[in-house]
């Protein structure tokens, strides 16, 4: 490889390692600013969910658990119907409503956790192929 095409790659190489420390960073952020924010919300897992019970909502799969155990309870409470089909009548519609939203937000939660992580895997990954790309662009 000629010395041009080398310093090339090897900047490259650089930009791929920077970008690459730049998504590590930016997802563990984001995870920690999701779990922290979720902490502060001192939501704490019902105790008859299928997992986690009684533990404070800061993780994804606690905050997964709880979304399923707001969802069991609005359709126990609405007998099996959803918002959208309950009478606007209804005296439950609007405890249905506010679990809808409550379930929402939690599953959005979990989506925001697993965006973190793959941001902060995919940032690992760059940094590995900037670190091969320098490697490659070594004058022999």
């Amino acid at each position: 490889m000629d010395d041009s095409r080398s310093n090339r790659v090897r900047v490259l190489g650089l930009i791929v390692i920077i970008a690459g420390v730049i998504f590590v960073v930016a997802g563990v952020a984001t995870y920690v600013t999701v779990s922290s924010t979720l902490a502060d919300q001192k939501i704490t897992v019902s105790d008859d969910a299928d997992a986690f019970a009684g533990a404070t909502v800061d993780q994804p799969w606690e905050a997964y658990a709880q979304a399923n155990v707001i969802g069991k309870h609005a359709n126990e409470i609405a007998g099996g119907a959803t918002y959208a089909e309950l009478p606007q009548d209804d005296p439950n519609r609007q405890t249905v409503m506010d679990a809808s939203f409550l379930q929402a937000s939690l599953f959005t939660s979990v989506v925001a956790f697993g965006v973190a992580a793959m941001a902060a895997v995919l940032g690992i990954l760059l940094g590995l192929i900037g670190w091969a790309l320098r490697g490659v662009a070594r004058p022999d």
